[in-house]
């Protein structure tokens, strides 16, 4: 049977559910050898800042059982090159586009986005205030619900097009963080960033990763990001943007029961470059098995 696919997400209008989780898909340079990048409903940038950034020290990524450990800290060649090089090359793919701005102050993220509002090219954006390895802004911007007010409400004043509000789950209470996001004006919430861990190597008795701890991601976080999706979806009436583990169809699937309106593939990408098309497809069959003609009947589905 014939499955509509399309959703909406906080007024950006997506083919399908499925984007990539931002800094494990570049800008699709990368995997376009792979797939036709305009399948997707929409390829989510890798982080966006002002100036550039030089990112983390080496040892920087680290393995961990079911996922990995990052503390990559945003590293990206500043605004004005994604603009003269990023941007053209998704406007020639004619994907839809969502930029993940980074900052470590305010004024950071206003800069940022006031650049990128010269292109006509970003369909959305998605604001992270929620990266664990920066020394800056980023988890510590994202753990306080006034400075995410103040973040938010000062990139709602830059720009018209939608705007999502990337969420760190490294917090107390996620639904207290979704609202203040909610309220100072996110079309939509995208959640979760990584969960903050580390590793030892016990021979030389050193942390596997130069900052000590970083990010982790990957199937280990499922369990975790499901339950926060839940959560802020009984918290918030703008929809969701969900992530974190996602490797196949069926954990998409569960993601949009729990209650988001699209999903991200992150670190599975790494794993297997056709991910975000198989879930793709893998939604639309599951659909028709169902006997479900619209996908958007599956969010917030859960029986519970």
């Amino acid at each position: 049977m014939a499955v509509n696919m399309q959703v909406n997400l906080g007024g950006l209008v997506m083919k399908n559910p499925v984007t990539t989780g931002s800094g494990t898909f570049g800008s699709g340079m990368q995997y376009a050898d792979f797939f036709d990048v305009s399948r997707l409903g929409a390829v989510t940038t890798k982080g966006v800042s002002a100036v550039p950034w030089e990112g983390g020290p080496m040892p920087r990524l680290a393995e961990t059982p079911s996922g990995m450990l990052n503390a990559i800290g945003l590293q990206n060649p500043g605004v004005q090159h994604f603009k003269e090089v990023d941007l053209p090359w998704l406007a020639e793919q004619g994907a839809t586009v969502i930029v993940n701005v980074s900052g470590h102050s305010v004024s950071e993220y206003v800069d940022c986005l006031q650049a990128l509002e010269e292109s006509e090219v970003p369909d959305a954006y998605e604001i992270n205030i929620s990266c664990p390895n920066v020394d800056a802004g980023g988890m510590t911007i994202g753990t306080d619900p006034k400075m995410v007010e103040e973040v938010v409400s000062a990139c709602r004043a830059c720009t018209k097009r939608p705007m999502f509000v990337k969420l760190t789950p490294n917090v107390t209470d996620i639904a207290e963080i979704a609202r203040a996001a909610e309220a100072a004006g996110a079309d939509a919430i995208s959640l979760i960033n990584t969960l903050l861990g580390m590793g030892i190597d016990i021979r030389t008795r050193k942390p596997l990763l130069a900052r000590v701890t970083g990010g982790l991601s990957g199937p280990a976080i499922k369990p975790v990001a499901l339950a926060k999706v839940w959560q802020v979806h009984n918290a918030v009436k703008v929809p969701l943007l969900g992530m974190g583990g996602i490797a196949n169809a069926d954990d998409a699937i569960e993601f949009m029961l729990a209650g988001a309106t699209a999903v991200a593939v992150g670190a599975y990408n790494f794993v297997n470059p056709l991910a975000t098309i198989e879930v793709i497809e893998g939604i639309e069959r599951y659909c028709s098995d169902q006997g479900v003609s619209d996908v958007n009947e599956l969010i917030g589905a859960l029986d519970a």
